[in-house]
């Protein structure tokens, strides 16, 4: 990641003064041990206007690229256009709960969109969310069968029973799990579905790390990167998201993350030629937001589009006030991604760029020397 030594300096200072980058004097610098930018650039008001570019240039309404455009001062490059996009999801819900909007906008602009969700989520699945579906396929047995279908009544008595006698800290049975996991599947297509992504477009990798049955995972082998390195290999995407909200309790997040590069560092030791023109973002949302000083995008969206994200978040009902894992935070996910992405404007909005009601933002994964991960 750039260091950004100038920027993330006049960042601080214009939110330590309370004022926007245009508005900061010689003695502003001067007196906060920031006079050397003044006599690298020339003047303050020069610095000002370095700094205010840069920001300024982060800002896109196109973040697959803008077909047609001058994009020298544009985050992301015009051509390739439409772009082959993978939105990399390490639940199935954080696509939409951390670049919603983002999404919506790379397909409403013609951009080829797949959506990868890493793990099945499923011991984020609340029992009583699971009863209530249990209790549809009973009735749906008696009212279409008469109750006749044994595998149904059959499979439903047996894991009821099990619930009702479950303990605190009982571990759910590979059954219980499997029926999970294909809620949250559900939700998921329900929510791709809202955001107009083709449902072949929509990938469940259920990587082996996760399905441990507990919040303590197995550890990552080559088997999880092997899925991911698959499906970059055969969408060869001209733009990866990656999750790097790595404040995520339960290190599932950077898991994650760690698979999807791994996955791409073996494309690269292959020699792979579609990696040439590929570009890596990495978002956050449910757990952290980037520093301003940090973005290299930002995706404004007015009110109407983030109505429509939370309206995506909304799909995944078993995440809503019944998910096992909120961590300490007691908003809703849909409300601190609102509360996340209004601040992000915010601030923006202080250091004097345009005020917008909300926007996403991302920071550029830049390629290290080949490693090994594993």
């Amino acid at each position: 990641m750039p260091d950004h030594r100038l920027r993330r300096d006049v960042v601080a200072l214009c939110q330590k003064l309370q004022k926007p980058v245009l508005k900061l004097l010689a003695k502003d610098y001067r007196d906060n041990g920031l006079q050397h930018w003044c006599d690298e650039y020339g003047s303050a008001a020069l610095v000002n206007i370095a700094v205010f570019n840069e920001l300024q240039h982060t800002i896109t309404g196109w973040p697959g690229g803008k077909p047609g455009a001058d994009d020298s001062n544009r985050p992301e490059r015009a051509l390739p256009f439409p772009k082959r996009v993978i939105v990399f999801s390490p639940h199935p819900d954080d696509d939409v709960i951390s670049m919603g909007g983002t999404i919506r906008r790379l397909i409403q602009q013609g951009n080829d969109v797949h959506v990868a969700y890493e793990t099945s989520g499923n011991i984020a699945v609340g029992d009583e969310d699971l009863t209530r579906y249990l209790l549809f396929l009973e009735g749906f047995n008696d009212s279409f069968d008469a109750g006749r279908d044994q595998v149904i009544s059959d499979k439903c008595r047996s894991i009821s029973e099990y619930l009702q006698a479950k303990g605190d800290g009982d571990p759910d049975t590979r059954d219980i799990l499997r029926l999970k996991g294909l809620i949250r599947r559900g939700e998921a297509r329900t929510a791709c579905a809202y955001n107009h992504i083709a449902p072949d477009h929509v990938h469940f990798l259920d990587l082996p790390f996760y399905e441990s049955g507990r919040i303590e995972k197995l550890p990552v082998s080559a088997a999880d990167v092997e899925i991911v390195r698959q499906l970059i290999a055969s969408v060869r995407p001209h733009q990866i998201y990656v999750a790097a909200d790595l404040a995520d309790p339960h290190g599932t997040h950077r898991k994650c993350t760690d698979v999807v590069l791994a996955a791409v560092d073996e494309e690269r030791m292959a020699a792979a030629q579609w990696l040439s023109d590929c570009r890596i973002w990495m978002y956050r949302g449910a757990w952290a937001e980037w520093d301003v000083a940090d973005i290299d995008m930002c995706v404004p969206m007015s009110p109407e589009e983030l109505l429509e994200k939370r309206n995506a978040i909304l799909r995944h009902q078993s995440q809503m006030e019944s998910a096992p894992f909120m961590g300490d935070d007691s908003r809703l996910f849909w409300q601190r991604a609102e509360d996340r992405n209004r601040a992000t404007a915010e601030r923006y909005d202080a250091l004097g760029l345009a005020c917008y009601e909300a926007m996403e933002a991302f920071v550029e994964y830049h390629f290290p020397a080949v490693v090994s991960y594993f």
